[in-house]
C-alpha cells in the first residue's frame, strides 16, 4: 500500500491474449501468477521494444527507480510462471490508458459499431457465408466472424 496516492502508469500497449498456460496440464490443476497491466507495459517497453528505462519511464510517467521496481517485479513474476510452471494472468494494476491519436483501434472497419450507426447489426440477425450463400441465426455472445460455414468452410459474415 502506497503512502500516498500512486499515480496512474501511463499504459499503451495491450496483449494481444491475457492468459498464457503451460500446454497438456488443464486449467483447474494450475497455480495463476498475476501480472499487472503496468508490469506487462514495462516488460513489453523494456525487453521486447529494446528502450531505455530512462524513456520507457517517461513514456509511462513515472521515475526511472519506479519503473525499474516495476520491471524487477515482473522479471520475478514472469521467471517464477515458467520455472514452477504457472499460468500467467494479465490483469488490474494502477494504470491509466492515455487517449489515442488519429484512428484507433477498429475504426474503419465497422463505422458504427454493432449497437448504433448506419451499419449496425443489433442483436439477433443471421450469419451468412459469403461463398456459398448459407444462413443461420446468428447466437448472441458468439459473433459469426468466429464461425466457419458448415457447408464449404469458409468465415462467416453478419447479414
Amino acid at each position: 500500500m502506497c503512502p500516498r496516492p500512486c499515480i496512474g502508469r501511463k499504459v499503451r500497449g495491450r496483449p494481444l491474449s491475457y492468459y498464457f498456460k503451460p500446454s497438456g496440464i488443464p486449467s483447474k490443476h494450475l497455480k495463476e501468477t498475476i501480472l499487472n497491466h503496468d508490469e506487462f507495459e514495462a516488460v513489453r517497453l523494456i525487453d521486447f521494444q529494446e528502450i531505455s528505462q530512462e524513456k520507457a519511464s517517461k513514456k509511462m510517467g513515472v521515475s526511472q527507480p519506479t519503473l525499474s521496481r516495476i520491471l524487477k517485479s515482473a522479471r520475478k513474476k514472469l521467471s517464477e510462471a515458467i520455472i514452477k510452471g504457472k499460468a500467467i494472468k494479465i490483469q488490474g494494476g494502477n494504470l491509466k490508458m492515455p487517449m489515442q491519436r488519429g484512428r484507433g483501434l477498429g475504426q474503419g472497419r465497422n463505422p458504427g459499431g454493432r449497437m448504433g450507426g448506419p451499419l449496425a447489426a443489433g442483436p439477433g440477425g443471421k450469419c451468412k457465408c459469403p461463398k456459398c450463400g448459407y444462413k443461420e441465426t446468428q447466437i448472441r455472445g458468439q459473433p459469426c466472424m468466429n464461425k466457419k460455414c458448415p457447408k464449404c468452410g469458409t468465415q462467416m459474415t453478419r447479414e
